[in-house]
């Protein structure tokens, strides 16, 4: 479906504001292997923006530059150079003390934060992400990263201390895992990667990191902090096509932790290419299939609004957005009607634009697979409800409301992460029930009302099923201090600030009977820094 009331959408060049302009074209051929940016001779990967723009023959797809495509021998490289850094936990990195690795992680946020217009430029560009969500997921990336180092401390101030029960004394302290390969989601090319990152990084890992398919470019920035605050080895940065590096890295078996952000599909083919699967632990954010579920008592200006943000905010192209609505059938229709008239307020446009609300999409083929979407549900009995709903430019998709939904369409069960919003009008609230158990998904779930008992058996019946509850609120995953999770095919682990210092570490402890040799032996090694593990350190 085409329409009129798109035209104006993509700009010409020159329309472009100044301050958002790329000053040139990107080639990147840099990476980082064993604290040196290598310059690579071979092939690159060209980087297309979802942005096109108008010319005199029409629109072009904007190139913005290029990446490495590497191959094996120069990622195995890359992961020899993590082995060899972390070397058996003897290495530089996972040898210092806790405050000592602090300190390079607080480097890294000055240099890093010098960064941040540049980088921010390039998730608008690269992602087709809004200008103040672009400046939002920088500025949170960072308070993240704050927020692991205050924990962290407060953890090893826990440690410092040593326990005695039943004649036993012991300090316990975390130490790292290994080496982690790290794999972020295009959609959150920073924060999301760096919350698993950062973490796995300050707990003294050494890393092999590979940036997202899409958002690889704005690491380019940042290239030369890594080199510059961590020592060699520490991190390694790599670029190239998945099939060419990730299975290189697996097979070897050197990985001793997947830390992956993606598809369940794309997490079993990756951790399958291990020889020992059970060696290796795996910290994985996956798919989603949240659900909304509207009753009949509840506020619907409330519901409406954190309905329409849930499944629409950027594109909805996060895990955590809602993905299928289920409304009473007391209420659906003036509910639908209303849900229509907000969506008709988001601003179609560009990234950079003011008060935009709907950009386009970085995914090549994916107005493709939406408008499929569209069209199989029709053919089952729905209908595209909102004005223009389903409308394609280019790499832009006007958001299609499709009602009434049943589970004849694919739309019912798959995770559509795109602005395509199923409304299935319910009668029983065990229908609702029935399907959160049934799904393969089990992040969150939204419920809205106000009757306390109803709520109060939804609560207990999901609460064996997602990760999260939210009461009159769309899915999320904030506050980062809070778990984030999810079970059946959603998650492996769990990230939030202090979970993810600890699936990233395990518990290490020294214990004697506690008698006076060996407490004099302890003392020695404490009072003479004999030793980097056992210690009564304070950090302040």
């Amino acid at each position: 479906m085409t329409n009129t009331f798109l035209d104006s959408l993509f700009p010409s060049e020159a329309s472009i504001p100044a301050a958002y302009q790329l000053s040139a074209r990107i080639d990147q051929r840099d990476y980082l292997v064993d604290g040196n940016l290598i310059s690579w001779p071979g092939e690159l990967a060209p980087v297309q923006s979802p942005v096109f723009v108008k010319t005199e023959k029409g629109y072009e797809q904007k190139i913005i530059g290029s990446t490495p495509l590497l191959s094996k021998p120069e990622v195995l490289k890359a992961l020899d150079a993590a082995v060899k850094a972390y070397d058996r936990g003897h290495g530089k990195w996972p040898a210092f003390t806790v405050s000592e690795r602090i300190e390079h992680v607080e480097k890294f946020l000055i240099r890093m934060r010098e960064k941040r217009s540049e980088v921010v430029n390039l998730l608008m560009w690269e992602i087709g992400k809004s200008l103040k969500d672009s400046e939002k997921e920088f500025d949170r990336t960072c308070d993240y990263m704050v927020d692991t180092i205050n924990v962290l401390k407060e953890t090893d101030r826990r440690s410092a201390t040593f326990e005695n029960e039943q004649g036993i004394m012991a300090q316990i302290r975390r130490v790292p895992l290994g080496v982690v390969l790290c794999m972020g989601p295009y959609n959150y090319p920073l924060n999301e990667t760096f919350s698993t990152l950062i973490p796995a990084l300050i707990m003294g890992n050494t890393v092999v990191f590979k940036p997202a398919k899409y958002g690889v470019l704005l690491i380019k920035p940042l290239l030369e902090a890594f080199r510059d605050c961590f020592p060699a080895g520490a991190i390694n940065i790599i670029y190239g096509k998945g099939r060419d590096t990730v299975g290189a890295l697996m097979e070897t078996g050197k990985v001793d932790v997947l830390a992956f952000i993606g598809t369940n599909k794309g997490a079993n083919e990756i951790k399958r290419m291990h020889p020992k699967p059970h060696r290796l632990k795996s910290i994985l954010g996956l798919d989603a299939k949240n659900p909304a579920i509207v009753l009949p008592d509840a506020d619907l200006t409330n519901a409406v609004s954190e309905c329409v943000m849930g499944s629409l905010a950027f594109n909805g192209q996060r895990c955590t957005a809602l993905k299928i609505l289920f409304v009473h059938k007391s209420i659906v229709k003036e509910f639908t009607e209303r849900f229509n008239a907000e969506l008709a307020k988001l601003k179609p446009g560009m990234p950079w634009d003011a008060g935009v609300g709907l950009t386009p999409l970085p995914e090549p083929g994916k107005t493709d697979y939406l408008k499929g979407l569209v069209e199989d549900a029709v053919q089952h009995g729905a209908k595209v409800i909102n004005e223009n709903g389903g409308t394609i430019l280019n790499t832009f998709f006007y958001p299609a409301v499709l009602y009434p939904v049943n589970s004849k369409m694919r739309v019912y069960v798959e995770e559509q992460f795109g602005p395509v919003v199923p409304i299935v009008s319910f009668d029983k609230v065990e229908e609702t029930i029935e399907y959160v158990v049934d799904s393969n998904f089990g992040q969150q779930v939204s419920i809205f009302g106000k009757d306390s008992k109803t709520i109060a058996s939804m609560i207990d019946a999901f609460a064996s099923q997602v990760g999260r509850i939210n009461l009159n609120a769309q899915c999320q995953r904030g506050p980062d201090t809070y778990p984030f999770n999810g079970r059946k095919d959603s998650a492996e682990g769990t990230l939030s600030v202090s979970d993810a210092l600890r699936v990233f570490s395990i518990r290490t402890l020294v214990a004697a009977k506690s008698n006076d040799a060996n407490k004099a032996i302890i003392g020695n090694i404490i009072r003479n820094r004999e030793s980097a593990f056992l210690s009564t350190d304070y950090i302040f």
